[in-house]
């Protein structure tokens, strides 16, 4: 057998177990928590990327603007929570989507509703992932909540990259 050869399938197999060992980037196939770990991540890190004076942005008339869109996930995350169980901040006002626009502000609530459906879903135990719970005109379990939360926050995610991207601001994560 050639020697280069040998070295290389030597190489490979020693190192293929520590190849396969390496962790996939944080969050992501790790079950519901691992996942809204990655998309709190990335949300929190594209407001933080995005300019103050973008936060007014938005696409076009009578379509939300980048505070909006935020306020508007942090809004549904404390409803939809709310379903489940926890009780809305007290400091939650109705139209908080269309008042409350400074960066600062917005960080810091989105932070705060990220953290609550974290910390809400981490105290739930399997038999309370059952649980019936009704919403609007149907009902559904506990379980199917979180994940309409995530699923609405990674939709929201995407809807904000666009708009980074036509802001001319680089999600964090994506800069190489």
């Amino acid at each position: 057998m050639n020697t280069r050869l040998a070295k290389a399938l030597l190489w490979v197999s020693l190192s293929t177990p520590m190849l396969l060992a390496q962790a996939p980037p944080e969050g992501i196939w790790q079950g519901y928590d691992g996942e809204w770990r990655h998309v709190s991540r990335q949300l929190i890190a594209l407001a933080e990327a995005t300019p103050v004076d973008k936060f007014a942005w938005r696409p076009a008339a009578g379509v939300r603007s980048t505070s909006e869109v935020y306020m508007h996930i942090v809004m549904a995350n404390f409803y939809l929570l709310s379903v489940t169980g926890p009780k809305m901040p007290a400091d939650l006002k109705e139209g908080m989507e269309k008042t409350v626009t400074s960066k600062s502000e917005v960080i810091n609530w989105l932070k705060r509703s990220l953290d609550a459906v974290k910390e809400a879903h981490s105290a739930e135990n399997p038999k309370d992932l059952e649980r019936k719970v009704h919403i609007i005109d149907r009902d559904a379990t506990v379980d199917g909540m979180y994940l309409r939360i995530i699923v609405h926050a990674n939709e929201h995610m995407g809807q904000l990259i666009a708009y980074a991207r036509m802001t001319g601001v680089v999600p964090p994560w994506s800069k190489n």
